[in-house]
């Protein structure tokens, strides 16, 4: 079980760390790109910008008081940009691959087809309550509604109603125990660890 659990921490330990280095993978691909391309097509293209070329191609070695080598560069820079935009654009608006890619990722997440989230869990134990509430012995409707809570019960074991409950006592003052669940549950919420600090 303790195997268990630390391969679980380090696991989530290792995709915080991912998901960190994604958040701005965009900007510093973007620029990574523009760059690397730009100094991989430099020396091919720089005999044009240092003035040492008698042909009618060659730049004069400044405009403005900007060497040549400068404006080269950007100019390299600008159209590795925009050939990087134009494919965003292509695969955006006309094959729309963005689409296929969000069914797959809603797809693979739990909190999308199986699990609950705290907010989730709240809504879909008050419906079932009043459900319940109003079934007027209808027995299978009934069923249904403790089906409902069981399943937002199940969810209150997991850390993501710890975070919810600790946050709750944090900005509201003390969590209610919620109809669908324990006082033993609430506890293991508050008492639980949140190792967002590494």
């Amino acid at each position: 079980m303790s195997e268990k659990k630390d391969s679980s921490l380090f696991r989530k330990w290792a995709m915080r760390q991912y998901w960190r280095m994604q958040q701005s993978q965009a900007v510093v691909g973007l620029l990574l790109w523009g760059t690397t391309i730009t100094l991989l097509v430099w020396p091919y293209v720089r005999w044009r910008f240092d003035g040492s070329c008698s042909d009618a191609l060659c730049l004069s070695t400044s405009y403005l008081g900007i060497p040549a080598t400068y404006i080269g560069l950007i100019t390299i820079f600008m159209t590795v940009m925009f050939g990087v935009l134009t494919i965003g654009y292509l695969y955006d608006q006309v094959f729309s691959l963005w689409t296929e890619w969000r069914s797959v990722d809603m797809e693979r997440n739990p909190f999308v087809t199986y699990a609950l989230s705290p907010n989730w869990a709240m809504l879909l134990a008050l419906q079932a309550e009043n459900l319940r509430r109003q079934a007027n012995g209808d027995e299978d409707m009934i069923a249904q509604a403790d089906w409902f809570l069981k399943w937002c019960e199940r969810y209150t074991e997991g850390e993501m109603f710890a975070r919810a409950v600790q946050q709750w006592d944090k900005d509201m003052g003390p969590t209610p125990t919620f109809w669908f669940t324990s006082d033993e549950a609430m506890e293991r919420a508050r008492s639980l660890k949140l190792d967002d600090e590494d």
